[in-house]
Order: C-alpha cells, then structure tokens, then sequence
C-alpha cells in the first residue's frame, strides 16, 4: 500500500502485528507534515507499536520534518515502541546529529539491521516475499 502528495510518498514494506516497515521517499517539510503525521498515526491507530522507516529516498528533511519524526517518536513512546531510521543520507543524519536528535532517532544502515533492534517474534518478515500477481 502507497499514499503520498505531490512531494512525499509513504509505502508500506512490510508488517506484522506489532512492527511496520514504511519507505518515506521524497520531501518532508512543512508542505507535507500533515500528511505524514495522519499517514503514520494511522499506521500507529491499526496496533503497530514500532516503526521502521526506510528513509534512503529521502531526498530532504527540514526542521518541519525533524518535528514530525519526533512527533512520531513521543506517540510511540507512550505506546512502548519506538521510531527506528534505516539509510539516512548525509544530509539527514548531518540534521540529526546538530540538533541532538540522533540519539532520539537512531538511524542504522539497512532496514534490516534496523529490525534486529525489536524482538525477534514480533518482526515482519524481511526482505518481504515477492508478490505473484498470477496463479501459482
């Protein structure tokens, strides 16, 4: 499942019940934070605790966009989950590292290694099995 704006596109990767792998591909400033937040609350609202985001097409991040991943991370807190960032560019994790936020917003180098940080029986299958759109 994809949603997106004119500059921001969120797709579903992977789920289980408690864990969703979401790509954020595209801009998030402030043109944008209301629909990033309703999209991911609404990920949060259909029982998924954590959330990982595959952020390597993430081409920008403003101050806008920073406040609604930390947003997001106060939202999980509460629920006893938690925000993981997987393949920040330079430029994002230059963001994270001036204003204090990395240790907020971790960030690992794969979506994979970023699941390893939440309970194995709680993971989504990763990388995702193909979908067969024919007869098998």
């Amino acid at each position: 499942m994809s949603t997106q704006t004119h500059r921001l596109t969120i797709t579903e990767l992977a789920s289980s019940d408690d864990i969703a792998v979401l790509r954020v591909s595209g801009e998030l400033d402030h043109t944008c934070e209301e629909f990033f937040l309703r999209t991911l609350g609404a990920s949060v609202d259909a029982g998924h605790r954590s959330l990982v985001l595959d952020v390597t097409a993430l081409v920008f991040c403003d101050s806008r966009g920073l406040n609604c991943l930390l947003a997001v991370r106060w939202l999980l807190e509460r629920r006893n989950g938690k925000i993981l960032l997987a393949g920040a560019g330079r430029r994002l994790t230059e963001l994270l590292v001036q204003t204090g936020s990395i240790e907020l917003l971790p960030d690992w180098p794969t979506v994979g290694q970023a699941l390893r940080e939440l309970p194995a029986e709680h993971r989504p299958a990763w990388p995702p099995p193909p979908h067969s759109d024919g007869p098998s």
